[in-house]
Parts: C-alpha cells; sequence; structure tokens
C-alpha cells in the first residue's frame, strides 16, 4: 500500500523505520490510551522495544495477518496517531478496527477521516465484507468516529474487554458492512 495523504496528515503502513517516531508517541500519549491499547503502550515503554515491536508489525502487515498504520504530519513525519485492521477472519471476510490518536490531535476529524480510508482500503484491497469497532460507551470521541464513519451499533458484548488493573468492561459493537 502507498501512502494516503489528506490535508493535515498521512497514512502509511508501518514502516522499520518508525521505531522511535512510535515511542516517542506512546511516550507522550500512554496515560490517555493505555487503557484500550495496554499491549501496545506495554510493547513501547523504550526505543528498543519499539523497534522489536515495528519489526514484528512490519512481518504481520507483509504475511497479511494484522495491518498496523500510522498517522504522520507531514512536516516533521511525527506520528499522530494509529490504525489497526485486525483480527482478521478471511473465511468470512471480517475484521476490526482500532484506532487511536494523539491527545493534541483529538476532536479535528483526523481519526474519522483515517477510519474512513482504512475501511475502504479493507473493502478494496482485502476484499472484506464486514469492519468491527469495539469501543466503551464511555468513549464519546471513538463513538462519534464509529458514526461518522457509518458504522451502525449493533449490540454490547459482556465483559470484552479487561484494561490493566481492572474489572472487566462491556464494550459496545459498531458494524460496518461493505454493500457491494
Amino acid at each position: 500500500m502507498n501512502s494516503i495523504l489528506l490535508p493535515h496528515f498521512e497514512i502509511n503502513p508501518i514502516s522499520e523505520r518508525d521505531g522511535w517516531r512510535l515511542c516517542d508517541f506512546i511516550s507522550a500519549n500512554a496515560d490517555y490510551i493505555k487503557r484500550y491499547f495496554p499491549k501496545t503502550v506495554a510493547a513501547n515503554l523504550n526505543p528498543t522495544l519499539s523497534n522489536i515491536f515495528v519489526l514484528d508489525k512490519v512481518s504481520e502487515f507483509l504475511s497479511g495477518k494484522e495491518y498496523l498504520f500510522t498517522l504522520k504530519e507531514p512536516e516533521h513525519r511525527k506520528i499522530i496517531g494509529l490504525v489497526y485492521l485486525k483480527e482478521l477472519k478471511r473465511a468470512t471476510k471480517e475484521a476490526e478496527l482500532a484506532y487511536c490518536i494523539a491527545y493534541p490531535h483529538k476532536n479535528k476529524g483526523f481519526a474519522s477521516q483515517a477510519v474512513k480510508a482504512i475501511s475502504e482500503w479493507g473493502f478494496t484491497e482485502q476484499h472484506l465484507k464486514q469492519l468491527r469497532i469495539i469501543v466503551h460507551k464511555s468513549n464519546i470521541g471513538s463513538i462519534k468516529v464509529a458514526e461518522n464513519c457509518g458504522y451502525i451499533w449493533k449490540e454490547t458484548l459482556l465483559k470484552e474487554h479487561t484494561p490493566p488493573n481492572e474489572a472487566p468492561l462491556d464494550m459496545e459493537l459498531y458494524v460496518l458492512k461493505n454493500e457491494r
């Protein structure tokens, strides 16, 4: 996949060169994103861990197991967000989208633009028929992103996600179907 250039940022597949940038992104936003991305935060606590994480994600991207995209501001190429296309079920042509945006960039429409672009990529390039977003009801911003991108609430998933040092949380499932 080539980069997707948008007015204020670009979307790129994870690259071997992203280790330091990813570590910086996680360090700056860990408190903000760790509740819903605990494994990503734990895997990027220092540059060495980030480089290992990046190499694993590049390998998964190339093999088609999971796709991690970075959102970068174009001037300094600083990572301002991530979008995962994960939990791919090739037999049923389904996958899950997960996303996070740097705190200073929230509420600017960047996450919605990225989710729309990656959803379209999943449908056209990966031939998926259904995408899921799983979000906690208190995460109003993420719910708005899902709804802005045409995802429809389907059901509450009981005890679906367990954040670090918390009881399991019920999560809301949003679905987008490829009608083509």
